[in-house]
């Protein structure tokens, strides 16, 4: 069965989303250089040539997702990564993470998370130690949220943490980008509220409490929304309607799932960013979450006609 909603997937929504997916990695090409362009275009040519193979090979029409996937995939990136790291990434993304479950709306697990966490383990140097300020245009080995968590001096404003005018993924640091076009996407209901509500609320109230049992573990809540991934993933990626949950009800628990994963790998885990974990993992809960769901309603129906 295939897991996929074409009012949502449709070909209109997908070039919205493409269309803002676009506008921040312009934006973080302005912040870090015009190298981030040439990350997007060996990421598309990677996608794209194995989107058309197995097109090719399986003689089915080349869907949509060829136009998001790469975009996603990209803006999880720091800026300095390799060309030919993004080409690897991108391509074991789309065959082992799409490809394979046979194409546009039957896989399980988003792709470009797929990729990302498949370069993060293999090059993890690379992918977390070499982060370029956009300021300094030095390389250094700490990000915002690195920094918040290890307790070092945090000496970020604000409004810098809110243009993006810090260190990080290129889709992560221009936190008033994502806001503004995530809120369109939920306006034009291209994607759905509670995903994202009670994913950032639940890393939010888990911090918050956290804080107040454990202030040297658990940094400040506000703080933990603008740091890192979080707030990206939040909008453009775990509301992806084909890896999560299609009822509203199982969406709540999958979004609460995401932020409670989130927390636990920040904070007790060696890796500093907890959501491509947890976007992978709740995605491999999600087909359960539906079939509990559904299993609830049929339980419902037979109990009222009797």
């Amino acid at each position: 069965m295939e897991r996929l909603q074409v009012d949502v997937l449709s070909k209109k929504n997908m070039i919205i989303l493409t269309v803002f997916l676009s506008i921040l990695l312009i934006a973080a090409a302005l912040i870090f250089g015009v190298y981030v362009f040439a990350l997007a275009a060996v990421s598309y040519g990677a996608t794209l040539t194995v989107e058309l193979l197995f097109a090719k090979f399986r003689h089915k029409e080349l869907g949509y997702g060829w136009m998001v996937t790469p975009l996603v995939f990209t803006l999880f990136l720091p800026p300095t990564l390799p060309l030919w790291m993004a080409v690897v990434g991108a391509s074991f993304g789309t065959f082992f993470g799409k490809s394979l479950f046979g194409g546009f709306g039957k896989n399980i697990f988003n792709p470009a998370v797929v990729g990302v966490l498949f370069i993060s383990i293999s090059f993890p140097a690379d992918m977390a130690t070499a982060w370029l300020d956009p300021i300094s245009e030095i390389i250094k080995s700490t990000t915002p949220l690195i920094e918040l968590n290890s307790g070092v001096a945090f000496d970020y404003t604000f409004r810098e943490l809110l243009f993006g005018q810090v260190s990080g993924a290129l889709g992560e640091t221009f936190k008033l980008g994502i806001i503004i076009l995530g809120l369109l996407l939920i306006i034009l209901r291209i994607i759905d509220w509670r995903i994202p509500v009670f994913y950032l609320g639940s890393v939010f109230v888990l911090t918050y409490v956290g804080n107040m049992i454990d202030p040297n573990t658990y940094k400040d809540p506000l703080l933990s929304l603008m740091v890192g991934s979080v707030m990206f993933a939040a909008f453009f990626v775990a509301t992806d309607p084909v890896t999560s949950p299609e009822l509203p009800v199982g969406r709540i628990i999958y979004a609460i799932g995401l932020g409670i994963i989130t927390v636990v790998i920040r904070y007790y885990s060696a890796f500093p960013e907890g959501v491509i974990f947890a976007v992978i993992i709740m995605n491999a809960v999600a087909p359960l979450i539906d079939g509990w769901n559904s299993k609830a309603d049929t339980l419902e129906e037979v109990e009222g006609s009797e």
